[in-house]
């Protein structure tokens, strides 16, 4: 008898220094307590990486993330500068029972395995700095870079996440020939873009990029994941509804564009547009009405734009792109600032707005067995960020609202898929 009373003690003893001992890192992403948003995406991946378990808490503080308390990962949020909290199991599972509740709208996503990241950015990218390759940097996210040749080698398999630097796809290198035709970096431009599409067999320039646009097409519908920026969003589109006609002016490819090329558009190839009205001036800074830049009339003090809410537990995958520490975010010029809502395609999901301009700003799709996302804008923390700007330098916005946006989409890939509920 004594013995069994003893065993049973002995059971009970160690059942309660297993929950007190056992433990969760919490990495809050609430505006109050957190102070480097950027830092902490960081801190997810690189637990991912050392095959330790994440819990995206969607809607919770702001999208938080537990993870398995472990001393390297610790240790990394201490060096940089993530604010969290080691908390027993049974401070956690309180948490995921308030997650649960049918009343609250949030969801835990687990994150299961760290996505293989490319940028495509051309070698040298210069005058243009790209948002997305200063957030994965500051963020300590690696990626590798990869361009045209490695495209067209098939080589976009490889990666699970890719996401169009500020590009051109339409062969019209970047409608900057009215102001930079004589500068140094577009004449560069030029003569390597030719140079590739000679090596590649293509007469045009236009020929190559449309190769490419349909290449990282057959990427998504592969079931990769891509993502846009400013003008790698619309020209993408604009280059595979020309598939069939010549929309560039003899300034860019030596011979006229075909008179009816507006005609011979098919918006049926595109992933999020429709009925646009290509801007064919060579000297007009724009590629077509899709942009909203021209028609908005915003002031820069009243640019704002606003994050729809989604249901966590039935619309996870919008849920998990629009995680952050406030649903007001200020706006930010591009050269695709924002997307026109009159050619933007019925089944798109928008996900940001500016309603009084009538614009959307974050909107995403399904292709395939793959997704993509296009966020308008050039770079969140600089409005009117010009050719020859400095550099934005993160550590001066670690709790940027506008540069989460593009960290949710690079750990979206990890999630585990859960089956769309009914």
């Amino acid at each position: 008898m004594k013995y069994r009373i003893f065993a049973c003690y002995l059971f009970l003893s160690c059942l309660f220094q297993t929950d007190l001992f056992a433990a969760k890192i919490f990495i809050p992403m609430d505006a109050e307590t957190q102070t480097n948003h950027l830092k902490a995406y960081g801190i997810a991946y690189e637990a991912l990486l050392e095959n330790v378990p994440v819990d995206w808490l969607l809607n919770y503080k702001g999208g938080s993330f537990g993870i398995e308390q472990v001393e390297s990962i610790e240790r990394l949020c201490k060096l940089r500068g993530v604010n969290y909290e080691v908390m027993s199991d049974a401070q956690y599972n309180g948490i995921l029972l308030t997650i649960a509740n049918p009343d609250f709208n949030g969801d835990v996503i687990k994150l299961e395995k760290a996505p293989k990241i490319a940028v495509y950015t051309p070698p040298n990218k210069e005058p243009w700095d790209d948002a997305v390759t200063m957030a994965l940097e500051y963020a300590e996210i690696p990626y590798e870079k990869v361009y045209d040749d490695d495209v067209l080698d098939g080589k976009l398999p490889k990666y699970d996440w890719l996401h169009l630097h500020h590009e051109d796809f339409t062969g019209q290198y970047g409608k900057f020939w009215g102001v930079y035709k004589n500068a140094t970096w577009y004449i560069n431009d030029v003569q390597s873009a030719e140079a590739t599409a000679k090596k590649h067999g293509f007469k045009k320039v236009s020929q190559l990029k449309l190769a490419v646009a349909k290449k990282i097409r057959d990427f998504v519908a592969g079931g990769g994941y891509m993502f846009a920026m400013c003008s790698a969003t619309d020209s993408y589109d604009i280059a595979l509804a020309a598939e069939n006609t010549d929309i560039c002016d003899a300034v860019f490819d030596g011979d006229p564009m075909a008179p009816d090329a507006q005609q011979k558009l098919d918006f049926t190839k595109c992933f999020a547009f429709k009925d646009f009205t290509l801007v064919t001036n060579p000297y007009i800074y724009e590629y077509s009405d899709i942009d909203n830049t021209n028609y908005r009339h915003v002031p820069m003090d009243l640019d704002y734009f606003t994050l729809f809410t989604f249901s966590a537990k039935f619309d996870p995958v919008p849920t998990m792109l629009c995680q952050d520490h406030t649903t007001t975010i200020k706006g930010f010029m591009g050269q695709t600032t924002a997307f026109r809502k009159e050619v933007i395609k019925s089944s798109v999901l928008i996900m940001a707005e500016n309603k009084a301009a009538n614009e959307a700003r974050y909107i995403h799709g399904e292709y395939g067995k793959g997704t993509w996302t296009f966020y308008g804008g050039h770079d969140p923390e600089d409005y009117t960020h010009a050719i020859g700007d400095p550099k934005t330098d993160l550590s001066l916005h670690p709790t940027s609202p506008g540069y989460r946006l593009i960290l949710n989409n690079v750990l979206f890939p990890a999630a585990k898929k859960k089956p769309r509920k009914t």
